[in-house]
């Protein structure tokens, strides 16, 4: 099978504003945006976003995926420009802001929440494994417990996310993530 043609610039571009017009009408509250309004705002015609996007909810994957993929190139960065344990730190908080950006676009995920796609599976997968890059790397260097894993760290600060219905979240999530990365500092568990 062979893979797909890569886009022409110009049609790489129309895709690219497709994305950002979903995604800024999504995160500013417009979970009812048409289709034909984010075609307008990204400046092509419906077809256009059709011929990218079979469907409205083939759109809101993509602008889901996309989120993620940024998420999950930044531990790579992190780790480039500061030590482990500060990288785990800032990695924290921006799961913490992607969960932020989840707020404004959970009502346009449910549309695809009953769906067979594997996107909040995978989402879920990338993530466990960008924090036990940053685990590892912690533990490497002795500033981190090395008996936690990225997929259990990610239920714990999914637990934390979970309060986003109520209003100050936001801070309070950054306060129990700080609180977490400071369990992850003190030493290993104590055994029974």
């Amino acid at each position: 099978m062979s893979s797909p043609r890569p886009l022409r610039a110009d049609a790489r571009r129309n895709r690219e504003a497709l994305l950002s017009a979903a995604r800024e009408a999504f995160l500013a509250g417009d979970t009812d945006a048409h289709v034909e309004e984010i075609a307008r705002s990204a400046g092509v015609a419906v077809g256009t976003l059709y011929r990218h996007f079979e469907t409205r909810e083939a759109l809101i994957e993509e602008v889901y995926r996309k989120e993620v993929d940024d998420l999950c190139a930044a531990p790579e960065q992190l780790l480039d420009q500061h030590a482990p344990e500060e990288a785990l730190r800032r990695f924290l908080l921006l799961l913490v802001d992607h969960a932020a950006v989840g707020k404004g676009m959970s009502i346009a995920l449910e549309s695809i929440m009953a769906t067979d796609s594997p996107v909040f599976e995978d989402a879920r997968t990338r993530m466990g494994d960008a924090l036990t890059r940053l685990l590892d790397a912690g533990s490497a260097a002795g500033t981190v417990r090395g008996d936690v894993t990225g997929p259990t760290l990610l239920r714990a600060l999914g637990g934390v996310c979970a309060m986003r219905v109520r209003d100050g979240w936001l801070d309070e999530a950054r306060q129990i993530t700080h609180l977490l990365l400071d369990g992850l500092r003190h030493g290993l568990p104590r055994t029974a």
